[in-house]
């Protein structure tokens, strides 16, 4: 439920090694109220055949049609393409940060292609590097 009474069903995943996903999905929770929009999921513990498993249940029991992974290469994401396999409608963003996490959740369809792109969009357009001095001569590329 929403700071404005608003029901929150689950529409998205967000998985990741350790603590990552509780800590994300709590920080958009703390910062918009929304955070009953993702699923947060860790690999603590699991093999890689219980990740498969673990992902497919989950995505089942809340007919998640998108999934957000903390690495491009991770064992989260392979788990994931070897769903998408199955369901080929299922859309994986690696590589997951609050910015887009908070963008996605601000979504009318969060079950899209399109809001889990532009939120993938707004992640990569979050990052940035403030100050430190070039290393050995070279550019930082900010400047």
């Amino acid at each position: 439920m929403s700071e404005t009474g608003e029901v929150l069903a689950p529409r998205a995943l967000v998985v990741g090694h350790g603590d990552f996903a509780t800590g994300v999905v709590s920080a958009v929770d703390q910062i918009t109220g929304r955070g009953g929009v993702l699923v947060p999921l860790t690999n603590r513990g699991l093999g890689g055949d219980e990740i498969v498993r673990t992902l497919r249940d989950a995505v089942a029991a809340i007919g998640a049609r998108v999934i957000f992974t903390d690495l491009p290469a991770g064992s989260w994401t392979i788990a994931a393409r070897r769903i998408q396999r199955e369901r080929p409608e299922l859309v994986v963003v690696t590589g997951a940060n609050l910015p887009a996490l908070l963008d996605f959740v601000f979504q009318t369809d969060c079950a899209s292609s399109v809001a889990a792109r532009h939120a993938a969009d707004k992640g990569r357009g979050a990052l940035g590097v403030l100050g430190g001095a070039s290393v050995g001569g070279g550019s930082s590329g900010a400047d």
